[in-house]
């Protein structure tokens, strides 16, 4: 038999320091939040992004 194919979810990453949703990612779904530092343009520096699903 053939393995089925986990769904891919649409995430957001929303900067902690502004609220701004700066980015978009398809992944796999289950597994821990995302925490990455990426760059915020309207700060213009590095901060840290959490995970938010897609409504």
């Amino acid at each position: 038999m053939a393995k089925s194919k986990k769904k891919l979810e649409v995430i957001h990453l929303v900067c902690e320091e502004t609220g701004d949703v700066n980015y978009t990612l398809r992944r796999k779904s289950g597994g821990e939040k995302l925490h990455l530092k990426k760059y915020s343009s309207r700060l213009r520096r590095h901060t840290l992004h959490n995970e938010k699903k897609k409504k």
